[in-house]
């Protein structure tokens, strides 16, 4: 019995805090009551906060989105994150194209330029995707965790702390109100006549006012300790943001691995395809007055011997065989553009149909190619041997 007359007692207790709070907070609103003011040291922590919140949410969202791209993978390794489960594991975009280009590849054959092209982009898209996986995971744990962390940890800590200011503060401007009111009683009081019923009024007044600015000292109490425990907690943002600066440059350094190591995949991928021009298809459809525009592949790796595969293995190997064990010539179609590097090699458009012949003591890389009046060094890797 004792133990429910005490709860009883202070749900009531709670319930007149909480309607004294809201009755503080609508006079505030309305102009009716006066606010205690908070000074401007905490004013700009509590702002500085704010604002270190709200763009932490936003940096930590972006780069969620920057890092997968995908919406629903997204919400998938979130629902996981909050089952604590292992999310499956998926081919990310860059394995999913390589595997389709190896596949492709070998569908068409590993022996042709096509097909051996595809294979070998195929596998510099698997090592990308590797390196995407290590980008994500690193960038997940050195810099996305501790943004989270604050936002779900620290800041919610101070969002407690700062509710609990706020509300020590509605409790000092009550009792300041009921106070301020006591003393108007009382002077009140003290101005009407002297009988005895009014002698007793005056001490009432008297014992509200004494009662009064017990609680004004007590909740002033109260509500300096709170404000020294939030500045506290406050001054601690500029240690977070020199926390997430390290972590800032983490990710930096994370991307620039990422980076770099695409670069040096694509750049290894170029010297095993030989550096293709950006236009290395013909063009059946196009007319010969109007050839196809194309980045010429570079003089220096087109001068040593070009590394390209064949294109037919069929007509180029045993074409270029019998051509060369004879003395005589065969036409030949361009495949795509070349330029010459110096003054012993022909420049090619692609498209266009020249005579080729070998010449004794001549690179197996080469051929000799006339057009007209011209002659000159051509590489095999360019031509398509005619019947």
């Amino acid at each position: 019995m004792n133990i429910m007359d005490f709860n009883v007692k202070k749900l009531a207790a709670d319930a007149g805090t909480f309607l004294s709070r809201a009755v503080q907070f609508t006079e505030e609103k309305l102009g009716q009551a006066e606010k205690t003011e908070l000074d401007a040291h905490l004013e700009n922590l509590l702002s500085k906060a704010e604002c270190t919140k709200l763009w932490t949410e936003k940096i930590m969202k972006q780069t969620e989105v920057l890092l997968q791209p995908n919406p629903n993978a997204r919400i998938e390794e979130f629902v996981y994150e909050k089952l604590d489960r292992k999310a499956p594991s998926r081919m990310n975009n860059p394995e999913l194209l390589g595997q389709y280009m190896i596949d492709a590849g070998n569908e068409f054959g590993p022996g042709t330029a096509y097909g051996n092209a595809l294979i070998k982009c195929g596998e510099t898209q698997k090592r990308i995707g590797t390196a995407d996986r290590e980008l994500i995971q690193t960038s997940a744990i050195n810099f996305l965790t501790p943004l989270r962390n604050f936002i779900e940890g620290d800041y919610k800590t101070i969002t407690k702390e700062r509710k609990l200011l706020q509300n020590k503060r509605l409790d000092l401007d009550a009792a300041k109100t009921r106070l301020k009111k006591a003393k108007v009683a009382e002077a009140r009081a003290a101005q009407l006549n002297t009988s005895q019923p009014e002698e007793n009024n005056i001490m009432i007044w008297a014992e509200e006012v004494t009662k009064s600015e017990q609680e004004v000292r007590i909740t002033q109490s109260e509500f300096d300790r709170q404000a020294e425990i939030t500045r506290l907690l406050l001054e601690g943002i500029s240690s977070t943001h020199a926390h997430h600066l390290r972590c800032l440059n983490d990710f930096v350094e994370a991307q620039m691995t990422y980076y770099a190591q695409c670069y040096q995949y694509m750049l290894d991928l170029q010297k095993q395809l030989g550096s293709f021009p950006s236009t290395f298809l013909s063009n059946n459809n196009q007319s010969s007055s109007t050839p196809v525009q194309s980045i010429s592949a570079p003089s220096v790796l087109a001068s040593a011997s070009p590394s390209l595969p064949s294109v037919s293995n069929s007509v180029v190997t045993s074409g270029i065989s019998e051509l060369k064990s004879s003395s005589g010539s065969r036409k030949a179609r361009v495949l795509y553009d070349y330029d010459a590097a110096n003054s012993s090699e022909l420049s090619l458009l692609a498209d266009e149909v020249i005579t080729v012949y070998s010449i004794p003591g001549m690179d197996s890389d080469w051929l000799m190619g006339e057009r007209g009046n011209q002659k000159g060094k051509v590489p095999i890797t360019y031509l398509e041997l005619l019947n």
